[in-house]
């Protein structure tokens, strides 16, 4: 799957996260990609190997998730993008039980390509958010009145 630098990750988002193609994740992802930030406790995650589970307990949360790539920057170097994933909260994947919940999430992602593929990616996503929109997490008490 040849894909254009400027719309690689709108490409990775539509074809790994909404239409739900596993199989994406080898033709985009190099066998010695490094994913930072997505593993145990912010960890690095390596390869499609080690990849694939991570798309597979958050689309079990939530199947009929929907990335929108609102914005995307190439230096040259690295591919930014600025997204907004809307999502139902349906399955206990990520250890929380499933509340039936729509939510939107903001994130930002870069990412370094070699040969097409993605060699090394950054994700930042507002996971606090997330967590109080299903309700595993109280929102602090407000400051002000």
């Amino acid at each position: 799957m040849a894909v254009e630098r400027a719309a690689f990750l709108t490409t990775w988002f539509g074809e790994i996260w909404n239409k739900g193609r596993l199989n994406a994740i080898e033709d985009l992802f190099a066998e010695d990609g490094v994913m930072h930030g997505l593993g145990e406790a912010g960890g690095d995650v390596a390869g499609p190997a080690a990849f694939r589970p991570f798309v597979e307990r958050l689309r079990g949360a939530f199947p009929d998730i929907e990335v929108k790539v609102e914005q995307v920057i190439d230096d040259g170097e690295l591919i930014a993008s600025r997204w907004v994933a809307t999502m139902t909260h349906q399955g206990d994947h990520l250890g929380v039980p499933a509340s039936g919940k729509r939510v939107s999430v903001t994130g930002m992602s870069m990412a370094r390509l070699r040969d097409g593929k993605m060699v090394e990616g950054w994700n930042n996503w507002d996971m606090l958010s997330l967590m109080q929109q299903v309700d595993a997490i109280q929102p602090a008490a407000q400051l002000l009145p």
